[in-house]
C-alpha cells in the first residue's frame, strides 16, 4: 500500500489533549485478560479486570528464505473451530487495536464509543463467518508487544490489528494470506529538517513501538539516529513527538497518515515507504483449519467487494484510491 502524502482529508482528533485522552482511554482498556470464556463489557471489550493508491501484489513476507505463503482456503471445520464453537461464550475471540484512527479506535465523538475501523469490520466478517453472526465478537485490546504473547497463551483466537507478516514471527504464529499493502515511513513536525528514512535522521531521537517492524527495521539501519525509545502501543510514539520528547516516529505508513491527520502539525516524510509489507490475520501455530477459514473469509471479501467496501468507508478518503487488496498465495 503506498500511503500518499496530503492527509489533510481525514479527519480527527486533533492535538495533545485528543491523543492524551486516546491515552487514558488505553491505560485503562488494554489487556491483561482472564480465561477465555469470560465475558466482556457491553460492546464486546473486555476491560482490565473485568470479565469475560493499494498494489495488488502477492502477500509476502520480508524475507525470500522462508515459506510464507499462507493456507488454501476451506470452509470445513476442524479441532480449533469446534473448540471455539463448544466452549460456553459463543463468541470469537479478537485482539485488536483501540487507538488506531480508521483502523481500530473509539471515535469520542460518538455515543457509545464502540470500536470501529477496517480492522474492526474484518474481524466482524470472520465472527459471521464462523457463528452466523456479525456481533458474535468479543475485541479485546492489546498493546504491540502484546499480541504474538496473546495468541501463543490462548488468550485470544486470533489478532487482527494492523500486524505485518514475516519470517520472524512465522516462527511464533501462523498466519492468513495478506489483506493490506504498507510499508514503514517517517513521521515528523512539518518545520522539522527530517526529509526521510536517511541520513537526515542522523543524531535524531527516534520512537518505534516495541515489537514491531519499525524496531525491526531501525536495527538493521538508523543511519546513527537514538533509538532507544521504545512504548507498548505505537500511538505513545505520537504522544512523545507531541511533547517534543522525539524528533520522529517510524511507523508503518497507512497508521502514520491517520496520525498525521490526528495532528496537522505533523506530516509524513519522504515521498514513499522504505519498505514492503502485508497486514494478515494472525493466529496460534498449529491451527490450520482455522488460518483456512480466514482465508475462506478473505478470499470471498476480495471477490464480493466487501473489501472494496470497507477501504472506501474508512481509508479512501486519506490515502486515495485503491487497485484492491495483495492477491493471495498459497502453498496448499
Amino acid at each position: 500500500m503506498r500511503t500518499r502524502r496530503g492527509t489533510a482529508g481525514l479527519r480527527g482528533w486533533g492535538g495533545v489533549g485528543a491523543m492524551g485522552l486516546a491515552c487514558a482511554l488505553a491505560g485503562s482498556l488494554v489487556l491483561v485478560l482472564p480465561d477465555r470464556g469470560d465475558k466482556g463489557d457491553d460492546d464486546g471489550v473486555v476491560t482490565q479486570g473485568g470479565r469475560g493508491s493499494t498494489v495488488a501484489a502477492p502477500a509476502r513476507a520480508d524475507a525470500d528464505d522462508c515459506n510464507d505463503r499462507s493456507l488454501s482456503p476451506s470452509p470445513k471445520d476442524g479441532p480449533t473451530i469446534e473448540q471455539i464453537k463448544n466452549r460456553k461464550v459463543k463468541k470469537l475471540i479478537v485482539g485488536v487495536d483501540q487507538n488506531s484512527y480508521r483502523w481500530g479506535y473509539r471515535d469520542p465523538n460518538k455515543k457509545g464509543g464502540e470500536l470501529e475501523g477496517f480492522d474492526i469490520d474484518l474481524a466482524r466478517e470472520i465472527a459471521e463467518e464462523i457463528f452466523g453472526d456479525r456481533d458474535a465478537v468479543v475485541f479485546r485490546a492489546i498493546p504491540t508487544n502484546q499480541r504474538i504473547p496473546a495468541i501463543q497463551s490462548g488468550q485470544v483466537d486470533m489478532v487482527v490489528r494492523t500486524m505485518t507478516v514475516n519470517c520472524e514471527r512465522l516462527k511464533d504464529v501462523d498466519f492468513s494470506t495478506g489483506y493490506f499493502e504498507t510499508g514503514q515511513q517517517l513521521l515528523a513536525p512539518k518545520k522539522s529538517d527530517i526529509t526521510g528514512y536517511g541520513p537526515s535522521i542522523t543524531g535524531k531521537k527516534i520512537c518505534s513501538a516495541s515489537g514491531s517492524i519499525a524496531e525491526e527495521e531501525l536495527k538493521k539501519k538508523n543511519y546513527s539516529a537514538d533509538i532507544t525509545t521504545t512504548v507498548p502501543n505505537q500511538l505513545d510514539c505520537l504522544v512523545r513527538l507531541q511533547l517534543g520528547e522525539v524528533d520522529a516516529v517510524v511507523t508503518d505508513s497507512a497508521l502514520a497518515a491517520g496520525q498525521a491527520a490526528q495532528d496537522p502539525t505533523v506530516e509524513l516524510k519522504g515521498d514513499e515507504p522504505f519498505t514492503t509489507e502485508h497486514y494478515a490475520v494472525a493466529m496460534k501455530k498449529g491451527s490450520d483449519d482455522l488460518v483456512r477459514r480466514v482465508n475462506k473469509v478473505l478470499d470471498d471479501y476480495r471477490k464480493d467487494g466487501g473489501w472494496q467496501k470497507s477501504y472506501d468507508k474508512w481509508l479512501k478518503e486519506g490515502l486515495g484510491k485503491s487497485s484492491g487488496p495483495p492477491a493471495p498465495e498459497y502453498r496448499d
